[in-house]
């Protein structure tokens, strides 16, 4: 099975051009055999915390129809970024997946940064998706810098730890490391989502990666640029589109 990672340069609380951009890339993943495909944080909206608020909806959100249509079409499910809604309380910063004609799921970000605390809620429950025999287990940013969060998503048996994240530049360099330990650890395969670009005034720092379940980082793309990188969990081998 392949499994592609997309990196970004969000428009800020553009929605619409952020969804078109999606799509582009969702369409580029499955043309290179991916079954998944996922989105850094918040990559919808752009990593925008004081417009989250704002920007917030839920996984059945109209505007989203496009992404389950594509899901349909070419097999993929679909993993991407949004600021969640929740009656009576802050959004939740969530990862939705499109899945091909079935219902769409989504996981929301269990530990927050403190900078986050102001105008996020934490979610609950670790959420898998379970892939041709694989199971997944899923990640928001900082939670990779949780030492709990990885052991417990190795406990449950994954074989897979999928990371969506929005880090800035030395960020990057520190999950790097820490994900590099993770896969070396717990036998897991890692890949990593970053975006590009300018978030919550300041820059993200790119270079999402995949690594294969003993350690090894297998490849990584650039630092300034969009891009997808696709792993085959077969073969370990990679491939990638730039732009």
């Amino acid at each position: 099975m392949k499994i592609a990672v997309a990196q970004t340069s969000p428009v800020k609380g553009d929605i619409a051009a952020n969804l078109s951009k999606h799509q582009q890339m969702a369409e580029s993943a499955a043309a290179l055999g991916a079954r998944l495909v996922v989105f850094p944080e918040l990559s919808i909206t752009g990593y925008e915390p004081e417009l989250a608020k704002e920007l917030a909806a839920d996984q059945n959100d109209p505007r989203l129809e496009p992404l389950q249509s594509l899901s349909n079409e070419y097999g993929i499910t679909i993993g991407v970024g949004m600021p969640i809604a929740v009656e009576g309380s802050l959004p939740q910063i969530g990862l939705i997946f499109f899945q091909p004609d079935q219902p769409r799921i989504t996981y929301a970000k269990q530990h927050l940064h403190a900078d986050e605390i102001p105008y996020f809620s934490p979610g609950n429950q670790q959420v898998y998706l379970e892939l041709s025999g694989f199971k997944i287990g899923l990640a928001i940013c900082y939670e990779l810098s949780v030492p709990e969060h990885a052991a417990n998503v190795h406990q449950a048996g994954a074989d897979i730890y999928l990371v969506s994240e929005a880090k800035t530049v030395p960020g990057v360099e520190k999950a790097i490391h820490t994900l590099t330990d993770t896969s070396a650890r717990y036998d897991m395969a890692v890949l990593m989502s970053n975006c590009i670009g300018l978030c919550d005034n300041t820059i993200c720092g790119g270079r999402s990666a995949v690594w294969d379940n003993k350690g090894n980082l297998l490849t990584e793309l650039e630092a300034d640029q969009e891009g997808i990188l696709v792993l085959d969990l077969a073969s370990w081998e990679t491939q990638s589109i730039i732009g």
